[in-house]
């Protein structure tokens, strides 16, 4: 097992070695990943270990991660605690993808070496909510023209008038 993880990794000649890596990749140097963070501290911690089973060269192993992601609702921080385990089967072409056994994911290497945070910030964007938001109902401040604030989520003091009620006098009255 390295103390230190590598920048870029050959994960063949990792699963041949059954090479283990353990470590964490600091947040700031996942760039796809920070159009969606609030704030970039912190580190993601891996636990990944490479073998073969049978022929095919695989990774198998752990992503955790706390991730101040922006609210969608109010556009404020809320936390997404990621810990997530992979089953990745290291393939050269589509072929192979398609014939991994069902457990696997696919992870296409073309090259000898690959950017290892790459591999995680790939895995990290597959399990992000489309629209991230709080549990609860965000509380959304809108100023009233009279001072007062009104919240987005509150519940209206007087009943809606049906925009449709003009129709019904209408069927009353017989005009088309």
């Amino acid at each position: 097992m390295l103390d230190r993880l590598p920048e870029y990794i050959d994960p063949v000649h990792l699963a041949d070695k059954r090479g283990a890596l353990k470590g964490q990749i600091p947040l700031s140097s996942l760039d796809r990943l920070a159009e969606f963070l609030a704030d970039d501290k912190g580190a993601v911690s891996i636990d990944l270990f490479f073998s073969r089973e049978g022929h095919l060269p695989m990774a198998e192993g752990d992503i955790t991660a706390n991730l101040e992601l922006i609210c969608q609702n109010c556009l404020t921080a809320v936390t997404l605690p990621i810990n997530s385990h992979i089953k990745l089967g290291i393939v050269k072409t589509i072929e192979q993808a398609n014939r991994l056994p069902e457990a696997y994911e696919p992870l296409m290497v073309l090259e000898d070496k690959i950017l290892l945070k790459n591999i995680i910030e790939d895995e990290i964007l597959l399990i992000l909510p489309s629209f991230p938001k709080h549990d609860n109902n965000c509380l959304i401040p809108l100023n009233n023209l009279n001072g007062t604030e009104l919240f987005l989520n509150d519940e209206p003091s007087s009943p809606k008038e049906n925009p449709f009620a003009i129709l019904a006098t209408l069927k009353k009255t017989g005009e088309h």
